[in-house]
């Protein structure tokens, strides 16, 4: 299922959310109520037989110059997943 990005301008967040072409994405930013925009974003082809994405995307910087590309990316826009990811530790006793 492809990934689809919506901003808030206002607020700087940018909610990322799972689903079908044919459904509709969120309408209304959950902090402030304004409208949102459906963000453009290039898709995820692994080319280069990377593992992951991540991989892919700084393959070729240092790892200094990867953690200083993504405090500058976070400076601008929050990032917020729609419905909330869900996290889960497998070493967590169960209250059964």
């Amino acid at each position: 299922m492809p990934t689809y990005e919506y901003a808030c301008d206002p607020c700087l967040v940018i909610y990322q959310t799972r689903h079908s072409i044919a459904a509709s994405g969120p309408e209304a930013c959950q902090r402030c109520g304004g409208s949102l925009r459906k963000v453009i974003s290039a898709p995820s082809l692994n080319t280069k037989r990377f593992t992951s994405p991540t991989e892919a995307k700084y393959s070729k910087l240092s790892v200094s110059d990867e953690i200083k590309k993504e405090k500058e990316l976070q400076k601008v826009f929050e990032t917020i997943w729609v419905p909330p990811e869900v996290k889960h530790n497998p070493w967590d006793e169960d209250d059964h």
